[in-house]
């Protein structure tokens, strides 16, 4: 079985739990998935199965939206509300600040990964060390915030509505925006609606994708590994060459420079190659290997 699977993850998993859960599943042990999310996190989670692992690296360079809920006045260790409370304000601004406070984050900005995250310094895990109680410094990086937008309001709560690149920690924007208004905030919940082309629209429950395997329907739920490329133009080569890519060789080809998702003639896809001065070469093969 090799494809993606677009899944709709419940509050409380784990990403590592749903990967677990699918392989019992599937049935099979090659599942890996792009775009970590965390216990209190929801929504979608594009998980690759079989030969459709190679494509990971892809998926993760991909921009994210999200639904987080900014909790003002509370400050926690987490950032979020399943950390320790470290500071408390009564003082809130009014949303007309807000929203002017927001503003400021758009574009592209440094941010310091939180303590409380998977990122390795001397060998060990931020939460790790951050569980003992250390903390240690952390290099500032740069991300791409596109957009943020209060699409709504829960008691206390803005619903924002964030776009933003890969490796974006969205509690810690969470905190960063309470810090700059003066009262502190954390992020109180989290859903994951877009990442690259797909939607959380288009994500199965687990109980879904279980059914599904019981009921031995799972082609209606796993997409083809090309689906990941599809902004990529397409490239149909002969049934020669495309033996002549399967065995390594860089072909000539009749296509402008740029990236392509490539086929056979008979519509298998092999790859993702890459055209520069009329030669085809492999960026990563996906077709199946005898």
């Amino acid at each position: 079985m090799n494809g993606i699977i677009l899944v709709d993850k419940p509050q409380d998993w784990t990403s590592h739990d749903v990967v677990a859960k699918l392989r019992g599943v599937l049935h099979e042990r090659r599942i890996g998935h792009s775009g970590t999310l965390d216990p209190l996190a929801t929504g979608l989670l594009v998980v690759f199965v079989g030969r459709a692992t190679r494509a990971v690296e892809f998926s993760e360079a991909d921009s994210k939206e999200y639904l987080a809920g900014l909790r003002l006045g509370v400050s926690t260790d987490t950032q979020d509300i399943t950390g320790n409370v470290i500071a408390k304000c009564d003082a809130l601004p009014d949303e007309a600040a807000v929203r002017e406070t927001l503003c400021r984050f758009i574009g592209d900005i440094e941010q310091i990964p939180p303590m409380y995250s998977a990122i390795k310094i001397g060998g060990k895990k931020l939460y790790e060390l951050a569980r003992r109680g250390e903390s240690v410094e952390r290099t500032p990086r740069k991300i791409t915030v596109s957009s943020i937008d209060i699409v709504d309001k829960d008691g206390t709560d803005y619903i924002l509505n964030i776009s933003c690149s890969k490796g974006t920690y969205v509690r810690t924007l969470c905190n960063d925006i309470g810090d700059a208004l003066g009262c502190g905030a954390c992020m109180s919940s989290l859903r994951r609606t877009r990442a690259g082309a797909f939607s959380v629209d288009e994500a199965h429950s687990l109980e879904d994708i279980e059914a599904a395997a019981l009921e031995d329907r799972l082609s209606d739920i796993i997409l083809p590994v090309d689906a990941l490329f599809a902004p990529f133009p397409k490239l149909t080569v002969s049934e020669s060459a495309a033996k002549r890519l399967k065995n390594g060789n860089v072909i000539k080809v009749s296509a402008e420079d740029g990236d392509y998702r490539v086929y056979s003639d008979s519509e298998e896809f092999l790859l993702l190659g890459r055209v520069e001065d009329g030669k085809l070469k492999t960026i990563k093969s996906f077709f199946e290997v005898s």
